[in-house]
């Protein structure tokens, strides 16, 4: 019955998700409210309270932006950097924290910090970073981030937004109606955020340091062009089985 439910409301991967919410319900009348939550669009990580990703079941919030099975490509990238040679890193615009906490969990011994803009999003970084004693501040970018950190980062991630600002609206309806637009809006073209994360870099990172963020396939000219510019050296790795493009830049 709940499958198919599911599956009239448009789930296209309605068994999988019953099972999930079955397992996740502590009793019968809860079980039909989460039903009922999802058969309205709300996403599944929502309705049950968490995520999967990168094997790891990570905390979930309303008004979080949910990680995407793509950004796996970028959390393998970061945690070969930390492994080796790295003792801190930084997750920009960090959202549920997953990317930092997935990182931890591959590489131990790590200092991890981690800021977001969104209250939310704050709260349950906090949760999902503090097995591995990450510190969580709220702020945008750099700003909310101790000033001891100038210089001295190893590893910085920042999985900003890249939708450009006229593409939010073809979003599947559960990211663009539950998610915070400022963790969808990448600006004119998509890279108005990276760019920022890019200028401040360099006085951040430590000389070897690297700069890992994801964006779009028709993005890579221009954000080779924006590391460049910022005096970063830019490499891209894109993986074709996730569907992911991910841009990286040294501080050499």
């Amino acid at each position: 019955m709940i499958v198919a439910r599911l599956r009239a409301a448009g789930c296209v991967f309605a068994e999988d998700e019953a099972r999930v919410l079955v397992e996740s319900a502590p009793d019968p009348a809860r079980l039909d409210e989460m039903v009922a939550e999802r058969v309205r669009g709300v996403p599944l990580e929502y309705v049950v309270g968490w995520a999967e990703f990168c094997g790891l079941r990570v905390a979930m919030a309303p008004g979080v932006f949910v990680p995407r099975h793509r950004t796996e490509l970028l959390v393998r990238l970061a945690a070969a950097a930390a492994a080796a040679d790295a003792s801190v890193l930084v997750d920009l615009a960090c959202g549920s924290g997953a990317i930092a906490a997935a990182v931890a969990h591959r590489v131990g011994g790590l200092s991890i910090y981690a800021s977001d803009i969104e209250p939310a999003a704050v709260a349950v970084a906090r949760r999902n970073l503090a097995p591995y004693g990450g510190r969580v501040y709220a702020g945008d970018l750099f700003e909310p981030l101790p000033a001891t950190l100038r210089g001295a980062v190893d590893v910085l991630v920042a999985n900003v937004p890249y939708v450009p600002s006229g593409a939010v609206g073809l979003l599947p309806p559960e990211a663009r109606e539950h998610e915070p637009l400022r963790a969808l809006d990448g600006g004119a073209d998509g890279l108005d955020v990276l760019r920022r994360v890019a200028a401040g870099a360099r006085d951040w990172l430590r000389p070897g340091g690297t700069l890992f963020s994801e964006i779009g396939v028709d993005q890579i000219d221009a954000a080779r062009a924006a590391l460049t510019a910022a005096g970063l050296k830019p490499e891209i790795v894109a993986d074709e089985d996730l569907d992911a493009t991910v841009v990286v830049g040294r501080h050499e």
